[in-house]
């Protein structure tokens, strides 16, 4: 606060917006880019020690070679199957096994995107650069979902995955037949625009239900977090600047943790709106099938 005083800039938005790495020393590389690249490689590190642990282990370890080891990893291992047997099998049925490594991938990479995104890591290296006389100094942080352009590219990949499961689904015969949406063909002319602009407004509801919901909540925090300073410029009392701060701190206690409720659900539900729109483009013979058996 007293950092942010001197300077006179109350902006919320900036704990939320992207902005170029090191001031722009690096050309257009935007702090969203390396956060981005930090959360590839601690996916790639944990899921493939998850992997490990959750693996059948070698004959010598008797029955407790099938026991998944590590707490976090049996965490990991009880989300997955909940996922796959209670979210995507239900709406996808037998193309599950083929696209459940894809959806995963789509849920493990948003939610460490959004959990990440919680760490104050973009203040921490506004703190370490203001001895130095940069207090902007900063080359990663903030919460890439925040970013339309990043959630925009997470919903192409799921525009291409449901075009491509569409295509060896139905065929381009069967696809074309989809666009009438169970209309008669003479109502063509009417169904077939709304079935194309439908097919981009998916993915379109997607990227921006991600991006709305992550930058309202960070701006909401970062607004709780400068209260304080916005009663001591209004005020000019440290005392009362005080007091608010440490009652604004309580508030954003419990909204950091309404943001991690979030995170998770914001990941679950992009992840499983994927999984419907793909399990839309099923061979219809098989959804009949589908439901004659969870009937039974």
């Amino acid at each position: 606060m007293v950092l942010l005083a001197a300077s006179d800039k109350v902006n919320p938005l900036g704990h939320a917006l992207d902005m170029p790495a090191l001031d722009g020393a690096l050309g257009g590389i935007t702090i969203h880019f390396f956060q981005l690249g930090l959360v590839v490689l601690l996916l790639l590190l944990v899921m493939t020690k998850a992997a490990a642990a959750i693996g059948t282990g070698p004959a010598s370890e008797g029955n407790d070679r099938y026991l998944t080891r590590g707490r976090f990893f049996q965490l990991l291992e009880v989300i997955i199957l909940y996922l796959r047997d209670k979210a995507i099998r239900p709406v996808l049925g037998h193309a599950t096994e083929r696209w459940l490594p894809f959806l995963l991938s789509v849920f493990f990479f948003i939610l460490f995107v959004n959990v990440l995104g919680l760490v104050p890591l973009l203040d921490l290296q506004h703190l370490l650069g203001t001895p130095f006389g940069n207090s902007h100094f900063a080359i990663l942080g903030g919460t890439p979902t925040a970013n339309l352009s990043v959630t925009a590219a997470l919903a192409l990949c799921a525009f291409v995955a449901i075009q491509v499961h569409a295509f060896r689904e139905l065929g381009l015969g069967g696809w074309a037949h989809h666009l009438l949406g169970g209309a008669p063909w003479y109502l063509a002319p009417l169904m077939v625009p709304i079935e194309l602009m439908g097919l981009i407004i998916k993915p379109a509801a997607l990227a921006i239900r991600l991006f709305a919901n992550m930058l309202a909540g960070h701006t909401l925090m970062a607004t709780l977090a400068l209260f304080g300073l916005m009663a001591l410029q209004g005020i000019g009392s440290w005392i009362a600047a005080l007091g608010i701060s440490a009652i604004a701190a309580l508030a954003a206690v419990a909204i950091t943790f309404l943001e991690l409720f979030v995170a998770f659900l914001q990941a679950f539900i992009f992840m499983f709106l994927t999984a419907v729109f793909l399990g839309q483009m099923n061979h219809h013979g098989d959804h009949a099938h589908h439901a004659e058996a969870e009937a039974h």
